[in-house]
């Protein structure tokens, strides 16, 4: 009795070269819908699954291949006397190779349809082939990515069959897959319902991007997964030019683009140095925020990343290009300034399509991970805490320091003179070792009003008594330290505004 494979994919690449070849070698095809009629159309003689089962496809497609006669070809034991006996005895002949990829559900979820919509793509009969088949790897190939049909040609080619060890190999990729499958589909039924939902099982559903040169150093390996299910505007970025990404590109990359989507209503630019911005500036025009951005900090932008919430022109390019950048990311660029940018051969060009997205964000433990929701809100309440009220400009230089102080690491403080970041300290283990470097900073390039932040609470007057010695004019914390009122009583012994945001924003 002759092999049988049975086909049956929406993703046809490369598929009509691989049948001809497996009937060229003896396979009977057998088929299903628009694969039979594809492979039909081609010149091929494939079997539909309805004659195998005798048996109708049924309620639009949904029954079609959940048959005895097809997972008792899969699943049957090949060298077992009694299962050999049984498939004897109920007509149901092996099935010895299975080409199965599944219903586009990945690429329909992030669409803006309907529930009822997506739930029609998610695919019932393709799974459970695909499972059945990989269960019992002993016996039966099973593909599920086009990349493998010239691997398996090959050894069918020189040995008349697949070797074990790779149907082992492909076994383990169908689990991958609807592993990543199944956990993207209870994503989107969770999230329907609650979009800060904590499942008792965490599913991950990623697909590799790209591999990567290396991890942090060059003795780690990495690689880069996007998710199926989210939308992210670090998942369909596109390069223009430049070098390979690394893995610390693409972590300073999302860290860059986050700070700059803080400020979609007016001209952003962000400078990232070692998942730490060094430059964060507002303006009127590309050129001025990105000079304002550069002027933050001229001595660690170099060899950092640039961040822009703006097309990137000609003139800013010519700016850009005057430092060493490892990468230049914005919305889009001028033909002009790709041109510019372009002379620069290892300097990456990255346009980002979307603006931040992600609502959760996770952190790996050593056999753990904790998942918690995005930081999105900036404060809870501005309470004026001082007998020194607020102006409106004031109020608006101080938001832009808290905006900042959110992606600094804790303990963070930021200092500002309303539109440029001029001052930035973080991850230091206490608060006043953090503002004296912040403060120190920005007295270094600017002599006007200053205005600081804090990512939390002050635990001891001592920031705002350092803020008074400096010159600084106005501070903003969130509170909630027992010692608040000390800090009050300082602020008003030296005259410095003070505001309460209610909300905490440490970042470890």
């Amino acid at each position: 009795m002759g092999k049988r494979a049975l086909i049956s994919v929406s993703d046809k690449t490369n598929l009509i070269p691989f049948a001809f070849f497996l009937e060229e070698k003896g396979y009977e095809l057998i088929s299903t819908g628009g694969t039979f009629a594809y492979l039909e159309a081609a010149g091929i003689s494939p079997v539909s699954v309805e004659e195998i089962i005798d048996f109708p496809e049924m309620f639009d497609g949904r029954v079609k291949t959940l048959h005895p006669k097809i997972h008792g070809g899969l699943l049957a034991i090949r060298d077992n006397a009694e299962h050999r006996e049984m498939a004897k005895k109920h007509g149901i002949e092996m099935i010895d190779l299975v080409v199965v990829n599944l219903y586009p559900f990945f690429q329909q979820v992030r669409k803006e349809i309907s529930l009822k919509e997506k739930v029609e793509f998610i695919d019932i009969g393709g799974p459970s082939m695909l499972r059945s088949a990989a269960k019992n790897f002993r016996f039966v190939t099973v593909i599920t990515e086009t990349e493998d049909y010239e691997r398996v040609k090959k050894e069918i080619a020189d040995h008349g069959d697949t070797t074990e060890a790779t149907r082992k190999r492909l076994a383990g990729k169908v689990f991958n897959l609807t592993s990543a499958y199944d956990a993207a589909i209870s994503q989107m039924l969770l999230e329907e319902d609650s979009p800060n939902c904590y499942p008792a099982y965490l599913n991950a559903s990623y697909r590799k991007k790209m591999d990567l040169r290396y991890g942090e150093n060059p003795h780690q390996t990495a690689a880069y997964y996007v998710s199926t299910f989210e939308n992210g505007a670090l998942k369909d970025f596109e390069i223009l030019g430049g070098r390979d990404l690394s893995f610390n590109n693409l972590r300073d990359m999302d860290l860059c683009w986050r700070v700059v989507s803080e400020f979609s209503e007016v001209h952003a630019c962000c400078a990232v140095k070692h998942s730490t911005p060094c430059g964060v500036a507002v303006g009127e025009s590309s050129l001025d925020t990105y000079k304002k951005t550069y002027d933050c900090d001229p001595v660690s932008i170099f060899g950092g990343i640039v961040g822009a919430n703006f097309m990137i022109d000609a003139a800013t390019a010519r700016e850009l290009n005057k430092t060493f950048l490892e990468i230049v990311m914005a919305p889009d660029f001028s033909p002009e300034a790709l041109q510019e940018l372009r002379k620069k051969k290892n300097l990456r060009i990255i346009k980002i399509r979307r603006l931040v997205s992600g609502k959760i964000s996770w952190v790996k433990t050593d056999g753990g991970m904790l998942v918690q929701s995005q930081d999105e809100q900036l404060y809870q309440e501005l309470r004026e805490v001082t007998d020194k009220k607020s102006t409106e400009e004031e109020k608006k230089s101080l938001l832009f320091a808290l905006r900042v102080a959110k992606y600094v690491k804790s303990n963070a403080i930021v200092v500002t003179n309303g539109s440029q970041a001029l001052g930035i300290g973080g991850g230091q283990v206490n608060r006043i070792w953090a503002a004296r470097e912040a403060i120190e900073r920005a007295k270094e390039k600017y002599e006007g009003d200053l205005f600081l932040a804090s990512d939390a609470f002050f635990p001891f007057r001592d920031v705002v008594d350092l803020c008074a010695k400096e010159g600084i004019k106005a501070i903003i914390q969130p509170g909630g330290s027992m010692r608040d009122a000390e800090s009050v009583e300082a602020a008003n012994e030296h005259g410095i505004l003070m505001l309460f945001s209610g909300i905490r924003h440490f970042s470890h």
